[in-house]
């Protein structure tokens, strides 16, 4: 039988490692001997830090093969150091949206989600304002209205952890939540929580950023989504991008464009890591397009 007539099982192999001569070789010969057919692939060695990275899209002749793959891999990584993680790719990440009063990150992602345009199911939407219940509602997603204050913030942090729990969450997004998560709260969800800001921090920090940037007269604006990490908004850079403005831009044009540019940033932040194509480097990403 043909791989055209086979049923797809593919899957995505992502490692990281010490660099060194015949890493490529000998994982395409164990996925070779095990049947499989490489679709694409993907390295980086880089000569700063000395660590070689690898995505791998492959299809296996039978979902079982995988349990063989794993196998074999556990014996490779031992022997090249490597930190390595097998994905189902057809699976479709569950994610969490955490959202405060301004929606037009949780809009375009609720849109891309339910159109098809990002492989994705939005599990649920947690808010500690209730402005979007009704936006929920019209993609029958549950809504979470969870208020927080300084007395009840720890208390409200463990409810969030409590859905991704319930909810096999993957990724935790921060669609405009104008909260600060605690330490505890960014380790819980290391790695699996990514955050949209303005790209002027930190050089226009608090209330009305744009109206800040109009003031001085800024020619670009922009945005940038990052993992989130107990330093504020200092966690790995994923995705970045900016927008000329000039002169004769009000206030108001700036916040409708750094609004488009937020949502555009967050959309491809999120679909490069639940296509497994982000791996931390130290501080910074590598990211397989």
């Amino acid at each position: 039988m043909g791989l055209s007539t086979m049923k797809h099982h593919d899957y995505i192999l992502t490692l990281a490692c010490p660099d060194r001569t015949g890493i490529v070789y000998r994982v395409s010969g164990l996925l070779y001997e095990l049947g499989c057919n490489i679709l694409d692939a993907q390295q980086f060695g880089d000569e700063e830090t000395g660590r070689f990275f690898l995505r791998v899209h492959f299809d296996v002749p039978a979902a079982a093969v995988a349990d063989h793959v794993r196998q074999g891999f556990d014996a490779l990584a031992a022997e090249f150091a490597m930190d390595w993680q097998l994905h189902d790719a057809r699976r479709r990440a569950r994610l969490l949206v955490l959202v405060s009063r301004q929606g037009h990150c949780l809009n375009d992602l609720l849109f891309r989600a339910h159109s098809g345009q990002l492989p994705v199911d939005v599990a649920a939407i947690v808010s500690n304002h209730d402005d979007f219940s009704s936006l929920a509602a019209s993609y029958q997603v549950p809504f979470h209205h969870l208020p927080v204050s300084a007395d009840n913030r720890t208390a409200q942090e463990q409810q969030i952890l409590d859905l991704v729990a319930a909810e096999h969450i993957d990724l935790v997004v921060l669609a405009r939540y104008m909260q600060i998560l605690s330490t505890g709260l960014c380790t819980a969800l290391n790695g699996r929580a990514i955050n949209i800001h303005h790209s002027f921090l930190p050089s226009f920090k608090g209330a009305r950023p744009y109206h800040q940037a109009h003031a001085r007269g800024v020619k670009i604006i922009g945005a940038t989504a990052h993992y989130v990490t107990a330093d504020l908004d200092e966690g790995p850079i994923i995705e970045q991008d900016v927008a000329r403005v000039d002169h004769a831009m009000t206030p108001r044009e700036l916040v409708r464009l750094g609004s488009d540019t937020e949502s555009l940033v967050l959309a491809r932040a999120v679909r490069r890591h639940v296509e497994h194509r982000i791996l931390l480097n130290g501080h910074r990403t590598v990211v397989f397009r």
